[in-house]
């Protein structure tokens, strides 16, 4: 292996970088005002829809991600990932609670395993929309109420729009 070494000859473009420096990531920028307004508001009018699980359409009901999932594609073309497990993943995204915007996902621990188990919409005012179980309705809450303050567990900000 040595003599291999000896005998190569090295050009000057040779020491050049063989790959381009890596692409930094898009600079993270909130949604504008006027499309988290629109997320909002189709929000309020969805309040009544069922709750079913796996469900991501008015027409068959929402689970509380597919409802995030729905808001953030129709509005704002937003991809967001299915679940709550995946939503939250997105770690870069971390809101604390005192800088809460409307449009933020806040999520909440129900199991009592201290990981995420549902997912709302911040809406302002303390309060948020959400998809709460099997037999309920989409509606709203406040995250004053002493079962909402103790099951919270963080909130993430989901960024970018086209159009």
């Amino acid at each position: 292996m040595r003599s291999a070494r000896r005998n190569l000859k090295v050009s000057s473009s040779a020491r050049e970088p063989l790959l381009a420096p890596y692409p930094q990531a898009e600079e993270h920028r909130s949604l504008s005002p006027r499309v988290t307004s629109r997320i909002i508001e189709r929000a309020h009018e969805l309040i009544g829809t069922p709750y079913r699980w796996g469900g991501e359409s008015e027409a068959s009901g929402f689970d509380c991600s597919g409802l995030l999932v729905y808001l953030y594609s129709t509005i704002a073309n937003r991809k967001l990932p299915r679940t709550t497990t995946s939503m939250i993943a997105q770690k870069r995204n971390a809101v604390d609670q005192d800088e809460l915007q409307p449009g933020d996902a806040v999520f909440f621990n129900h199991d009592g395993t201290g990981r995420a188990s549902h997912v709302g919409l911040y809406i302002g005012g303390g309060r948020f929309i959400h998809a709460p179980r099997t037999g309920k309705t989409i509606r709203i809450d406040s995250l004053d109420n002493h079962y909402w303050q103790r099951s919270y567990t963080t909130a993430r900000r989901f960024s970018g729009e086209s159009g």
